[in-house]
């Protein structure tokens, strides 16, 4: 397993990730609002170009994607292939973003699917489950 920065020429194919993964596990727990708000934030060129991506990769297969912002200390989408949740991949993934930052506090704001991930990783809730834009989301941090 590698994990390397996905480069502007691999955007598109860790967006499909996202948008694929994100239907099958995030989509039922959220509205027609929320889907498409979804779908705005991961379609949006000027956002999309303010973060950083960072890949999963095994024989040049994309498994997993984290994407970061304000320098890696906030997870803005952090998704795994169906087929290989469970392998370690999320968590490998996670490494390296601790591994190559220097900082102290990571947010992520959780769909409700992955709290339960997210609290595997040592994030702690930050507040109750939110509803913005119908997309619900509970505010987690860690801290080294």
């Amino acid at each position: 397993m590698e994990i390397k920065k996905i480069d502007n020429a691999q955007i598109a194919s860790a967006i499909d990730l996202i948008w694929t993964t994100f239907l099958q596990f995030e989509a039922p727990d959220y509205t027609d609002e929320g889907i498409h708000s979804f779908r705005d934030f991961i379609e949006n060129e000027e956002t999309i170009k303010h973060l950083e991506f960072f890949g999963a990769y095994e024989n040049d297969e994309l498994r997993g994607v984290i994407a970061t912002n304000e320098n890696r200390k906030h997870i803005c989408c952090f998704f795994v292939q169906a087929k290989y949740h469970r392998q370690g991949i999320g968590r490998k993934l996670w490494q390296y973003i601790l591994n190559n930052s220097p900082n102290v506090l990571f947010t992520v704001n959780s769909s409700p699917y992955a709290v339960p991930f997210y609290h595997r990783l040592g994030f702690m809730d930050m507040d109750s489950e939110q509803l913005t834009d119908g997309i619900r989301y509970t505010p987690m941090k860690f801290e080294r």
